[in-house]
């Protein structure tokens, strides 16, 4: 047997809201069909498996009715329900588009290639406006053609269900291929005349849209095609923003905390941060917190009708209109889809004169904005002040680096290897420089420590703060951090920060092994007294909320090494529930009909959308208040309560959620309340309040009106709610009552 490891790009592998994971496509005997293993991570123990995608396709289960999502019995589904397919199906405005500058610009027969074609919806478009027709003909190189290129083949399968009920399963031919495998003569009988495509993500080049028309311009296309789209332009604008600060100074943040703990100590500021690179989020959300420091300008310009050079750079001056503090660099792109410039897309934000002329924009998740934080605390501007601007790209990501009028004040800063440094995301950073969570989590500790000195404490996930919060609290106490995620670099972090906060190394530990191989040789004949988490594992901030009760799981391994007397923070959780008005996440997730005159309701189950045939769809994780347009109905009531002093087992849960407010009900969020102490004293919520966790969203497959009467009394809704600690999975059904 052997294994092929595919690449990440093109975009239906980058179309996942939770991190792509490998594919490996095996080849078989003649007898059998292809088959797709792909990595599936557990994320109550952090093993991986390989599940099997196997091949079968179109003609085998053409009459068979449209499985119900289950990720048990079809693991393609529930991986395609937590992508963004969906979200970009519903984007009305950009489909709209797209099908304006195909009728436009395809009024003769011509050879079209369509690469990452997802459902298909822009094949279909290019055979509609070239009146291909629904019956399979034989056809001369100088007809009309569309050949589909979709190398992630659940999408692939899915394409071909979709093909089938419009009748165009003739017309349009399926490669399930990466485009780069594709061979002139062997799978395609010439190169094309159109390249029809969609492999975009919010910084445009992420999905690899550079090696991909690189390929095409080489190996796939003629000479001069026409392309749609035909241009993208970059643009860019300075801002000034404490929230944005707050997502990446944790330095000069973390210099209010009163805890004693120096996760940044002077001179060390390179050792914990963000990754230099654009990271997505909807500036919508924080308008009314965003100082604009510049004007928009124009940074790159990517032709796609033309080969794109792999590296870029430009230069200019950018002139401040006010004075201010630069904090950073927000971007979008505009899309221009037709070769004379009447058709347009763009991702800016709100407060950006629409290119398209449109004064509406649809909210959706699968393009935003981007930010790149400029280092420190920024740099200061005053009105007219030219700041030299530069920018570079590479095959997938654009840089940006800036120069201001006056000479800063230089910090001198330690140079810590790769190895050593560690990078978060922008909201773990906000939290570790939050003086208020910092407070609660100190109490918590120092609470624990009043009751008892332990002689030995297992940090339990990958909190930094935690092991040296410990270690700054008891100098008697020995600390064994299992950083799961981190690993050696958090006993590298440890050792460097160590002398700063006057700790001694000599009492802190990285485990080598998982907590359930551990031993009493591993804790150096020693029960463990004190077992902590916040919880937090480096790398699952997309995760929902109750997946990370990883650690009560990794507590249940450690049983037998815990004294009679061990305590456990957090003591409890508490699995709360709100029902909410959500029109704009709903509507980025309803189930789909006719999509400019394509029916893809074949796709509704599979991509998990809101109806009543998925009566019971996906929880999945967003920042409630960065999904649009949201308000709460109801009380935040709890469900479930987690004890956390007992061995995991399964959890069930009813409660009624009561209306408080008149509206549309679109689902409910759920989150977890982490109970750190026993005395249930201290609390730390990660609710849709909380700007720095995600929440679980399970939309409801029909909005529901909220009513709320004095007289006869509200209308509510009867959850229910199962935890499943084999797998992390939460069912959660509800009645209206």
């Amino acid at each position: 047997m052997i294994f092929f490891f595919r690449r990440r790009f093109p975009k239906t592998l980058a179309k996942p809201s939770v991190p792509a994971l490998p594919l490996i496509r095996t080849a078989m005997s003649s007898s059998d069909s292809n088959r797709v293993f792909q990595l599936k991570v557990d994320p109550m123990t952090g093993t991986s498996e390989w599940v099997v995608i196997d091949d079968r396709d179109a003609a085998a289960d053409e009459n068979e009715p449209t499985p119900p999502h289950s990720s048990s019995c079809c693991p393609e589904l529930g991986l395609l329900a937590t992508t963004s397919y969906l979200d970009m199906l519903n984007d009305s405005r950009r489909n709209r588009a797209f099908r304006e500058a195909i009728d436009k610009s395809l009024q003769k027969p011509c050879r079209v290639i369509d690469i990452g074609a997802g459902t298909g919806l822009l094949s279909m478009m290019a055979a509609r406006a070239m009146d291909l027709g629904k019956e399979s003909v034989a056809r001369s190189s100088n007809e009309g053609s569309v050949t589909a290129v979709e190398s992630y083949l659940p999408m692939g399968k899915l394409m071909r269900r979709v093909l089938r009920q419009n009748g165009m399963e003739s017309v349009v031919r399926v490669l399930n291929k990466r485009s780069d495998e594709i061979e002139i003569g062997v799978d395609v009988k010439s190169q094309a005349d159109v390249l029809v495509s969609e492999i975009l993500d919010s910084e445009l080049l992420g999905e690899g849209l550079i090696p991909t028309l690189q390929h095409a311009h080489d190996k796939l296309l003629v000479e001069n095609p026409l392309t749609i789209p035909w241009r993208a332009t970059v643009y860019g604008q300075l801002v000034e923003s404490r929230y944005l600060l707050k997502c990446h100074d944790l330095s000069g943040c973390e210099a209010e905390a009163q805890d004693g703990v120096r996760l940044v100590p002077s001179g060390m500021e390179g050792l914990i941060g963000v990754k230099a690179q654009q990271h997505p989020m909807h500036l919508n959300a924080i308008r009314n917190e965003i100082k604009l420091v510049s004007e928009p300008f124009k940074i790159f310009e990517f032709e796609f009708w033309k080969r794109p050079e792999s590296n870029g750079k430009t230069s200019f001056n950018v002139k401040a209109i006010g004075s201010g503090q630069m904090h950073a660099v927000v971007s979008w792109w505009d899309l221009q889809l037709d070769k004379e410039g009447s058709i347009f897309y763009s991702t800016a934000p709100g407060w950006i004169a629409s290119s398209d002329n449109s004064c509406v924009r649809n909210w959706c998740e699968h393009w935003r904005q981007c930010v790149w934080f400029i280092p420190g605390r920024g740099l200061s501007c005053h009105a007219s002040d030219n700041i030299r601007f530069h920018a570079v790209h590479d095959a997938t990501s654009i840089s940006y680096f800036l120069e201001p009028d006056q000479p800063q004040i230089v910090v001198e800063k330690h140079n810590f290897p790769p190895q050593d440094s560690i990078t978060l995301s922008p909201e773990r950073i906000a939290i570790y420089g939050d003086s208020q969570w910092r407070a609660c989590i100190s109490k918590a500790i120092e609470n624990a420590m009043r009751r008892r000195k332990p002689s030995l404490c297992v940090v339990a996930d990958d909190s930094i703060f935690l092991a040296l919060l410990v270690a700054h609290f008891s100098e008697a106490t020995t600390i064994l951090a299992v950083f799961p995620g981190l690993r050696k670099r958090g006993i590298n972090y440890l050792r460097a920060v160590a002398g700063t906060n006057v700790l001694s190394i000599n009492r802190m530990e990285v485990l080598k092994k998982r907590t359930a191989q551990l031993t009493l040789l591993d804790t150096h004949h020693k029960l463990i007294d004190l077992f902590v988490a916040e919880p937090f594992y480096c790398g699952h901030e997309g995760m929902l909320p109750w997946q990370n009760l990883r650690f009560w799981k990794e507590r249940t391994a450690i049983d037998s090494l815990l004294s009679e007397k061990a305590l456990i923070l957090p003591a409890k959780g508490l699995l709360k529930i709100c029902a909410m008005s959500l029109p704009d996440l709903w509507n980025s997730r309803h189930s789909l009909g006719s999509i400019e005159g394509f029916d893809h309701s074949a796709v509704n189950s599979t991509l998990g959308a809101c109806d009543e045939a998925n009566a019971y769809g996906p929880c999945l994780p967003f920042f409630v208040w960065q999904s649009g347009e949201h308000k709460e109905l109801s009380e935040a009531v709890v469900v479930m309560e987690f004890d956390f002093s007992k061995c995991i087992s399964p959890c069930n849960g009813k409660v009624d959620v009561k209306f408080t407010k008149s509206g549309i009900c679109h689902g409910l969020v759920l989150w977890i309340d982490w109970v750190m102490d026993a005395e249930d004293s201290i609390v730390v919520s990660s609710g849709p309040r909380q700007r720095f966790w995600k929440q679980g969203v399970r939309l409801l497959p029909n909005p529901v009106a909220a009513e709320v009467h004095k007289s006869a009394g509200s209308s509510h809704l009867s959850v229910e709610a199962s935890f499943d600690p084999s797998s992390g999975e939460l069912l959660v059904t509800h009645v209206i009552t």
